[in-house]
């Protein structure tokens, strides 16, 4: 075997990383272990609160050690694998950023009846069209008036240097481009701040390219009202006066002196209290004498006995952890003990009212590495500040030395009070504050009196530019709205993860009894390949930092299945040579697997082919499980080709005289020598799934498919109950509450559990609405079934709780359904245009993509007859990417075929092409019976054992495997046939040209 010790080497190499990988998993797990043991207490209570204040208190500091090397908990998490929200519970929202109040900002809301129109024109068109809003815009107003002066409408004070009234059309448009562009980028660059601050662990916050959509997932984030607050509230930006050390020095030393008298009072008795009431402090001790502890502050002297402990507490954490002389900086991981000191009561009494104390917003570093974070006292009040909607524009430039500082300039109001507020702080410093954090505190070198100025400081380019898009913030308002939201509370993220857990076990064990009963020695030489197969998955995925969804463990027992083919393949190959030649084992191992590896090779790449598009069009879980499978396919040919050719290698030291074998015997001749006339069936073939297709296509028709808010728009909620609730009778008690809208009530896993999908207010997406139908949901419920709505999970009796919500508007279920579309025909193009090349003959291509249009249909079909027969499965994002790995599943079985008759085409066999094509199926039978058969058993273990959400995933993978191997046979290979020009119908050796 070529290669051998190079084979060994990466497999070496792939192994140790993913070891080291994973290991920051299992460290993670161990410390939330612990947590989960530290807030729970000997009654068996649990305390979230308890456990997130301990991680937090660990967040920065060394849980890990590698070889030497510390990992913090916060690296650690970083590092481990993720999980996805529906494993471990949290939010997936994506935002909408609207262009058209952008627009109209920037216009300065123009009353321009023209203008009106063309924005609402764009709103109608934005649905249909591929153009982004802004162009959409123009061209509609261009349409209403063709000699319209963009000038006119857009110089405004706003715009004030930027657009004038001698500007051009053309200029007009580029420039207000540019500033929608930068507002969406300013509101991803707060957004993204607000969440880096909202202290979740492994958050994702992504602009979708080319589109005015944030995407946000929190993991493990179980108060949703919060987010909603966090991400659509508005950014405040403010220019503030700062107090000098000299300024807030006696009031530091005062509270510091009131911190350390309680502290010593602390120390000297667990049961002391202190009236915080007035300035004289008194003490109850444990025989409940008072006593005084010390004088008011004008007073010197402490009556109390010193001991050991107390002689200790010299100062406050605001002293005993400075960092840096004449300044209050701190290291990263004492700023929260910095924190419980100023939010003290009585610290907070003693500052004066106008003193407020804000961190910097980033942390600078040493030459060892250390973080440290500067705290500023500000001069809180509209007399000591100047709001931030005063700045109409700011950008990124250089300072005299080239250094990257930021430029920015002020509207008339605001350049007056700016002249005012620089002429009053010469000498000092005035911050730059957002959302209550410093940005910058520059020093005032002299009045600034046209409104411009320029901010220096240590900066790269990259801050320097997020400092102006942060000081733009206040120009433009641009609101955003919830189009798409989904929570998952963390019991059904824990069932969610035991589903999994348990389909891929059982899939596991499945296939490793069956290809140990079926190949012998061969199988066992495969299932270590399987195993080697998922470790390098999860290893990889951990390295890649991928998340690990539902539908990505759907991947992966889906790859279980179908990572067994590439061994069917190679071992089918090794037999048909054995039965040639049964004395030459290493001749025979070496043809097999020389003859499979290209099949191998076509079948894997078309459906990684599928997976590139499910990821480039799909969005939250079906990403997940494009990713999945795409490296599950990476690791499954690695593993199937290479390693089992290491260790077949191994095996067979002793040469021809080896005892390996790749058939048991009930197996040895199964399906060896079949002689089928396939071709002369295929007319009936193509009159059943005519019929079959016509029949769903007439009910997809008439009653339509059963489409999930994904496609549709609207709300859904999972409700659980302490006891069983009838579906039907349910929908009917909601009907009034929901004002006779579109509604589905049906069970979600058990009679206790239903879902409960909505349509009621589908096109109001705003907060009030979410709550309104919400409200409304609740009390149609209650009314019902006379329970008690709790948001704890787990309800007793009498109680009912909604663990998971979802809501996708009907603008993003428009785009939805198109990344969809867009998704399943560029899969087909792209497998047509490879196989056209790979076989070079168009024909071929054509088989393929036929078959893979009559498989869809198929699986359509189905769904529709199964929805009369009161079997409803809802056709989601999930749904679509079941359809898209039927496409790649399918072509598998059709390339194995083809591939056999190019092979014999090539040999000049003297057949007629019909006894070619029937005896390349015959050959091929066995390893399509096997692959399929074993595929199906894993996505059986699947549908059972999968839980709710992938019940209509793994029924969709039955259908589309049965229909896909069946196609192959008798769709995909007959169409071959039939195109076929009449000279390559003669004989084999008149191959067309």
């Amino acid at each position: 075997m070529r290669n051998k010790i190079g084979i060994i080497l990466l497999t070496v190499i792939i192994t140790l990383l993913s070891l080291y990988y994973l290991s920051f998993s299992f460290v993670s797990r161990n410390v939330e272990n612990k947590a989960k043991e530290y807030a729970t207490d000997e009654s068996g209570a649990f305390d979230r609160k308890k456990k997130e204040a301990y991680l937090d208190s660990i967040w920065n500091k060394p849980v890990y050690n590698f070889l030497g090397a510390e990992f913090t908990y916060k690296e650690v998490k970083d590092n481990a694998l993720n999980l996805g929200l529906d494993l471990q519970g949290g939010m997936h929202v994506v935002l909408e950023i609207s262009p058209a109040d952008i627009i109209v900002a920037l216009s300065g809301n123009s009353t321009n009846i023209n203008f009106k129109a063309a924005l609402e024109q764009a709103k109608e068109n934005l649905t249909t069209s591929q153009k982004d809003f802004t162009t959409l815009f123009f061209d509609a107003l261009e349409e209403k008036d063709p000699n319209v002066n963009l000038a006119e409408i857009f110089a405004s004070s706003a715009n004030r240097g930027i657009i004038d009234y001698s500007s051009s059309n053309g200029e007009v448009k580029k420039l207000v481009q540019r500033e929608v562009n930068d507002a969406i980028d300013r509101a991803f660059e707060i957004i993204k701040t607000r969440i880096d601050r909202f202290g979740v662990s492994q958050p994702n916050v992504q602009l979708i390219q080319g589109t005015n959509r944030i995407q946000i997932e929190l993991p493990g984030e179980p108060n949703p009202q919060r987010v909603r607050k966090l991400l659509q509230g508005v950014a405040k930006l403010e220019f503030s006066e700062v107090w000098t050390a000299q300024e807030f020095q006696p009031f530091i030393i005062k509270a510091n002196d009131y911190w350390v008298k309680k502290e010593k009072a602390l120390a000297k008795s667990d049961t002391t209290l202190i009236d915080e009431s007035s300035n004289d402090e008194l003490i109850a001790n444990k025989d409940g004498e008072d006593e005084q502890l010390f004088e008011s502050s004008n007073g010197d002297s402490i009556s109390t006995d010193s001991t050991a402990v107390e002689e200790t507490i010299t100062s406050s954490p605001l002293f005993s952890l400075l960092k840096a002389p004449g300044a209050l900086v701190y290291s990263v991981e004492d700023t929260a003990k910095i924190n419980t000191f100023l939010n003290d009561p009585k610290v907070k009494s003693i500052f004066p009212v106008d003193l407020t104390f804000m961190w910097a917003f980033k942390a600078d570093q040493n030459e060892e590495g250390e973080s440290f974070m500067q705290l500023y006292g500000i001069r809180s009040g509209k007399r000591f500040s100047l709001e931030g909607d005063v700045v109409v524009d700011a950008r990124q430039s250089f300072d005299q030395i080239g250094n990257p500082s930021v430029s920015m300039s002020m509207n008339v109001k605001g350049s007056r009070d700016w002249k005012k507020m620089t002429a009053k702080n010469v000498g000092k410093q005035i911050a730059i504050v957002l959302d209550g954090y410093v940005y910058s505190a520059p020093r005032v070198s002299g009045a600034i009196d046209n409104g411009s100025s320029s901010i220096t400081g240590n900066f790269t380019m990259e801050e320097a530019q997020d400092l102006a898009n942060v000081l733009k913030a206040g120009k433009l308002p641009a609101p955003t709205r919830i189009v798409e939201e989904v929570f998952v509370g963390p019991s059904l993220g824990v069932q969610a993860q035991n589903q999994g857990l348990l389909s891929v076990v059982a899939g596991l064990l499945l296939v490793i009894v069956f290809m140990i009963a079926y190949y012998a020695k061969g199988g066992l030489v495969a299932n270590v390949a399987l195993l080697v197969n998922i470790f390098f998955i999860f290893g990889i995925m951990a390295q890649i930092k991928a998340a690990l969804t539902l539908p990505g463990i759907a991947g992966i027992v889906l790859t279980i299945g179908m990572s067994i083919d590439a061994n069917v393949l190679i071992f089918e190959r090794i037999k048909e040579e054995l039965r040639k030649d049964d004395k030459n084992l290493l001749n025979a191992i070496r043809l097999g697997y020389n003859r499979a590896f290209w099949t191998i090779f076509d079948s894997n790449l078309t459906t990684f082919l599928t997976g590139i598009f499910l990821f480039s069009f799909g969005s939250g879980p079906v990403k997940g499980f494009a990713v999945t499978l795409m490296v599950g396919i990476a690791c499954s040919f690695f593993s199937a080709v290479y390693v089992t050719r290491v260790i077949v290698t191994y095996l067979t030291k002793k040469g021809n005289e080896s005892k390996l074998n790749f058939s048991s015997p009930f197996s040895k001749r199964l399906l060896s020598n079949s002689n089928i006339d396939f071709l002369s069936k295929r007319k009936i073939a193509y009159v059943f799934s005519s019929v079959l297709i016509v029949i769903g296509l007439a009910l997809m028709l008439t009653q339509g498919l059963n489409l999930g808010v994904d496609f549709k728009g609207g709300r859904s909620y999972i409700v659980e109950f302490d006891k069983e609730v009838v579906p039907s009778k349910l929908e009917t008690a909601l009907k009034s509450n929901f004002k006779d809208a579109g509604m589905e009530v049906k069970t979600f896993g058990d009679a206790k559990t239903l879902k409960i999908t909505t349509n009621y207010m589908v096109d109001n997406e705003s907060e009030t609405a979410d709550q309104e139908v919400l409200s409304s949901l609740i009390a149609g419920i209650q009314t019902y079934t006379g329970d008690t709505y709790v948001t704890s999970p787990d309800p007793n009796s009498g109680e009912f709780t909604i663990p998971s919500t979802s809501k996708v508007g009907a603008t993003i279920a428009d785009d939805i359904a198109n990344a969809a579309r867009s998704a399943g025909i560029y899969s087909l193009i792209a497998i047509f245009l490879y196989i056209w090349v790979r076989f070079r003959r168009w024909r071929f291509g054509l088989g393929a993509v036929v078959a893979l249009f009559h498989d869809t249909l198929m699986v359509l079909s189905i769904f529709a007859i199964a929805r009369v027969l009161g079997i409803s499965f809802e056709i989601d994002q999930v749904f679509v990417a079941a359809v898209l790995t039927i496409i790649g599943y399918s072509i598998n079985d059709t390339v194995v075929v083809f591939d056999r008759i190019r092979e014999y085409l090539g040999l000049g066999d003297s057949s007629d092409f019909k006894g070619l094509v029937n005896r390349s199926i015959n050959s091929t039978l066995n390893r399509t019976v096997i692959t399929s058969l074993t595929t199906l058993l894993v996505v059986l273990i699947l549908f059972i054992f999968g839980g709710e959400v992938l019940r209509g995933f793994s029924f969709a993978l039955l259908v589309g495997i049965l229909f896909g191997t069946y196609s192959s046979i008798f769709v995909a290979t007959p169409i071959v046939y039939d195109t076929a020009p009449a000279s390559l119908k003669g004989k084999t050796k008149e191959e067309e040209k």
